[in-house]
């Protein structure tokens, strides 16, 4: 029997997906559970397991395509149904059957033979894709185009003839020999390894997986491409000389489509300008004591392994805040005319990918140790960096933090993600003169930033709120004070 597998809900009500690549082909075997195929949502790439065991038969769509919710994916042969009976062959016409020579007497043997034979074998079936249809009377089969010698039933008439009329051919027509197989499982690799061979120019089948999980690796796409022989150059016409400070490899323009991450990223941001109130606030703090207490921890073999950074602190002081503020941990239900406090904290962390940027979260953040969050963060970010972050964790967000110190800024208006009421943004560290005890001293200082939804949130919430962050940054101490 062949079984249909359309494209499921991912989460949070997505329209469709696109395929980025099939991890198997036609004519494979597949297991249950196993990945078949990667697919990029709006907000991550997810791989679809297999929901049955068998052979595959059709993939619908190909790498690239745009599939929406609900449309056939791929077709499963699934073994020990309907022996002898192809599924995907069109259904003979009941008025073909012969009619009955047995008296109606016959009838009743006949109906209870049908319904004992009634019950079908349990296919089975991934949790999380629903149960397979009970739909009374016979199903309807897709019709697909068969090669010459497939067989279209049990008894046998259709190879009588595709033989006679292979004989009568030409026989300058008729193959030798059967034509070999060239079908290959698509190679395996990261969306940002992917990236890097199409910019290089290279084909992912050619290159060879170094490693025993055989996926391949940004550096044997490198190793590849400096094997490649350079491809000549066609003659191009001469154009003005592009300003300087400018790069454009001989294209006066680029155009790439608006999909994926990036068209979801900007649908967020134009919904949170034009919804929600932002209003921001700085706060410059001396986190002198803080780069000493990371220093320490850093020294301190119970938590050499942990890596315990500024980011994971600032996320620490911001759960503790969140208790003695929990509106800054609010959304605003328009259609049910509600303001939602959420006395839990699943902190977004705001992540920069080749993809654009994402904000996955950790979920109940507050209820982690310090090096439990550093831990969680570290994981956050090399998931999301390699496309690998969920839709469930792209979803359910309380309140958020962006460090745009990284890429050595000082300070910003992070804008919010929604419905979440607060964002804050974390800044370089910088070493300059301050202001200690009474005298002037270098120390590192740090700037804080705070957007909120002021339908939600005043000013002096907010305002409480960024300086309880801030004590914490400036005194680890205080912590005790707000735990």
């Amino acid at each position: 029997m062949n079984a249909e597998f359309r494209l499921p809900d991912l989460g949070e009500g997505l329209p469709e997906a696109e395929i980025v690549q099939w991890l198997v082909a036609e004519g494979d075997e597949v297991t249950l559970n196993q990945p078949i195929a990667e697919v990029e949502t709006a907000k991550a790439i997810v791989e679809l397991p297999s929901p049955f065991a068998g052979t595959v038969q059709t993939l619908h769509a190909a790498a690239g395509d745009v599939v929406a919710v609900g449309s056939p994916l791929i077709v499963i042969g699934v073994p020990g149904e309907e022996p002898g009976v192809a599924a995907s062959a069109p259904v003979q016409p009941e008025a073909e059957a012969p009619a009955s020579t047995e008296p109606e007497a016959s009838a009743e043997p006949a109906s209870a033979e049908s319904e004992a034979a009634e019950p079908e074998k349990a296919v089975p079936n991934l949790v999380g894709y629903g149960a397979a249809p009970r739909a009374q009377g016979r199903p309807q089969r897709r019709a697909v185009r068969r090669g010459a010698g497939a067989a279209l039933g049990e008894h046998g008439r259709s190879g009588a003839s595709d033989t006679a009329v292979l004989a009568a051919a030409p026989h300058d027509i008729v193959d030798s020999a059967p034509p070999l197989d060239v079908r290959h499982e698509r190679p395996r690799s990261t969306p940002p390894v992917r990236q890097l061979a199409k910019q290089l120019g290279v084909d992912l089948a050619l290159v060879e997986a170094s490693g025993v999980t055989a996926v391949i690796r940004r550096e044997d796409v490198e190793r590849f491409a400096t094997r490649m022989p350079a491809a000549p150059q066609p003659a191009q016409p001469q154009v003005p000389d592009a300003p300087r400070g400018t790069s454009h490899d001989g294209a006066r323009e680029t155009r790439t489509p608006i999909r994926g991450v990036r068209k979801a990223t900007a649908a967020a941001m134009v919904r949170s300008a034009f919804t929600a109130p932002h209003v921001t606030c700085f706060l410059e703090v001396d986190v002198t004591e803080t780069t000493r207490f990371i220093a320490g921890l850093r020294a301190d073999p119970r938590f050499a392994e942990q890596r315990i950074g500024l980011l994971a602190v600032a996320a620490k002081a911001a759960c503790l805040a969140l208790r003695a503020e929990p509106t800054l941990a609010s959304s605003w239900d328009e259609e049910a005319g509600e303001i939602v406090t959420h006395h839990y904290v699943n902190l977004g962390i705001a992540a920069a990918t080749e993809r654009g940027l994402i904000v996955p979260n950790i979920p109940d953040a507050d209820r982690l140790t310090l090096p439990q969050l550093a831990e969680a963060i570290r994981d956050l970010a090399a998931t999301a960096r390699a496309g690998r972050a969920t839709p469930a964790s792209l979803s359910g967000g309380t309140f958020s933090i962006t460090n745009f110190g990284v890429f050595g800024v000082d300070a910003g208006t992070p804008i919010l993600n929604p419905p979440e009421a607060g964002i804050l943004g974390l800044g370089t560290v910088r070493r300059r003169p301050w202001e200690f005890e009474g005298e002037i001293a270098l120390r590192d200082v740090l700037t804080l930033s705070l957007s909120f939804d002021h339908r939600l949130v005043d000013g002096e919430q907010g305002a409480r709120f960024l300086a309880a962050v801030g004590d914490v940054l400036r005194e680890p101490g205080r912590a005790m004070l707000l735990s």
